[in-house]
């Protein structure tokens, strides 16, 4: 049975020369994303903002689309509604409202009215604070930071000073790229989407470490290469990991969009840009990045490039 293969075997693309039309889209996308943030800001969801939470039992089993419906109708902002334990117990948090306590007493006594005749038992009706306030922020981005600082000295020690710088910068356009589209969208943004951000973060940079290792074999195997070459054959060589990776997670994550409900869509539609995102800047942005920080001085070795060695050894190049 052949191997399903998305890139056929010994592609040859010439990536390198495309770096004068990535560095500056992405820097572009960065930039516009940074202002953006700043001048319109994130949609925060209720995890930042605070609100009320109504835990609910119904008769049978609970339709959350149709209490989902029912309170839009109310136009209470963000809302979400979410199974709690057993198929009856439904869970609703409501955004807060402006107007102080009696706000939120009054949303409470409009969904009591809504329900009443739907024979619904209210276990539990409070009003919360935000779940992450200012401090945890901040003691999350510091967290976030201080990772970042590790993974640039541990791939400074496993490879060069050059892999590792490139592979945070790639992995810091990712994250502010994905932000932008936070900021363009309104999406929610909540824990959930913290949690999204975190999970790009470890995709993008497991992608770029892989093809950086490629890039440390080849620069070992073909000393005479010049850098450019180097790097297109070993992203070549890459590549059908690469999208194999890429298109069956975008898989799982389109069927989670489509049919994952409301409550996800925006961890999954972040997701899924993040991983396209990831793929795009392993390829385009984390091996031209080499070139930029002069990894090599003069593109091949002192003596010269010798043919005849470089294509003695392709032949020995390994398969992705």
């Amino acid at each position: 049975m052949p191997l399903l293969r998305l890139v056929p075997d010994n592609t040859n693309y010439r990536f390198m020369w495309l770096r004068k039309v990535s560095f500056p889209l992405s820097i572009l996308l960065a930039i516009a994303s940074l202002t953006l943030f700043g001048v319109v800001g994130l949609n925060y969801g209720i995890d930042f903002k605070g609100g009320t939470v109504i835990e609910m039992r119904t008769d049978g089993p609970a339709d959350i689309a149709g209490i989902r419906s029912t309170l839009a109708d109310l136009s209470l902002g963000d809302v979400q509604v979410q199974e709690f334990g057993a198929p009856n117990e439904v869970l609703v948090r409501i955004e807060e409202q402006p107007g102080g306590e009696l706000a939120q007493q009054s949303v409470v006594g409009k969904i009591r009215a809504v329900f009443e005749d739907d024979k619904v038992d209210f276990r539990r009706v409070e009003v919360v604070g935000p779940r992450v306030s200012s401090e945890l922020a901040r003691a999350g981005a510091l967290a976030v930071a201080v990772s970042l600082i590790a993974i640039l000295f541990y791939i400074w020690f496993r490879f060069e000073w050059q892999f590792a710088l490139g592979a945070i910068l790639t992995t810091a356009n990712d994250v502010i790229v994905t932000i932008g589209l936070f900021v363009v969208l309104q999406l929610d943004f909540s824990l959930s989407s913290i949690a999204a951000v975190l999970t790009i973060i470890g995709y993008s940079l497991n992608d770029t470490v892989v093809v950086y290792d490629r890039i440390r074999e080849n620069l070992r195997r073909y000393k005479k290469l010049p850098l450019t070459e180097v790097l297109d054959r070993s992203i070549n060589e890459t590549l059908s990991r690469t999208t194999l990776t890429s298109v069956t997670t975008l898989l799982a994550l389109i069927a989670l969009w489509i049919f994952g409900g409301e409550v996800i869509r925006s961890f999954t539609l972040a997701m899924i840009f993040g991983i396209l995102i990831g793929t795009y800047s392993s390829i385009f942005l984390a091996a031209p990045f080499l070139i930029l920080f002069n990894l090599r001085s003069d593109g091949k070795s002192p003596d010269g490039d010798d043919k005849k060695a470089v294509d003695s050894d392709v032949n020995a190049a390994p398969a992705a």
